[in-house]
């Protein structure tokens, strides 16, 4: 189980592994080599994220520990659900994670499919869910999807109206593409989450 805590955000190719579009390092998720110095970026730690008009940020937090363990992102009628991973100097993860994903959701009896979108491979699921008071047993879409960067690897969840609306679906993409990703220079273990923080409130460093 998570709480979260609010905070509107409209205010303030061996390294890719094979599945990113060729054109990562251009169009994005961003190294945080890669990113325009000068943009006003949400420094959360291992990710940094663009102010736009309509977005909400939460961040999704660990009860036991209290470690940040998500960035949500609501826009554009949809959610997205980020987590910054770190991943080997050679090879990327995605493709692993797919496989794991998709055996977790069968397993739960949802159903999965694999298509090419916009951001490289993804998996389109029907994820089980308990809806309503009584309990009844309900379905949610959600796409899964991630991409490889340079010793680094970044997972989304989108919900909401971009799961089949091409409008929204764009919107969010680009919302994904914008997001800037700090690996840092600390040795970790693959497929360790990025540690994330808490934004500075205005007049703090």
């Amino acid at each position: 189980m998570t709480d979260t805590t609010g905070a509107d955000a409209s205010s303030s190719a061996a390294a890719d592994g094979g599945s990113a579009v060729g054109d990562r390092a251009t169009t994005g998720p961003f190294d945080e080599t890669e990113a325009n110095p000068v943009r006003p970026y949400i420094d959360l730690g291992g990710i940094k994220i663009l102010p736009r008009e309509g977005l909400n940020l939460r961040l999704e937090v660990e009860e036991q520990t209290k470690r940040i363990v998500a960035v949500g992102l609501d826009y554009a009628d949809s959610t997205l659900q980020v987590q910054p991973f770190a991943a080997p100097r050679t090879t990327g993860l995605w493709a692993e994670t797919r496989d794991q994903i998709r055996a977790q959701i069968r397993q739960q009896g949802g159903r999965v499919e694999e298509r090419e979108g916009p951001l490289g491979p993804e998996l389109l699921a029907e994820v089980p869910v308990i809806a309503g008071a009584d309990g009844a047993a309900g379905k949610r879409l959600a796409r899964f999807v991630g991409v490889d960067g340079p010793r680094w690897f970044l997972r989304g969840v989108i919900g909401g109206a971009a799961t089949g609306d091409v409008e929204a679906a764009a919107q969010v993409e680009d919302l994904f593409r914008s997001i800037v990703v700090v690996r840092g220079g600390t040795p970790m273990p693959p497929r360790d989450l990025i540690p994330l923080k808490m934004p500075a409130t205005p007049g703090t460093a």
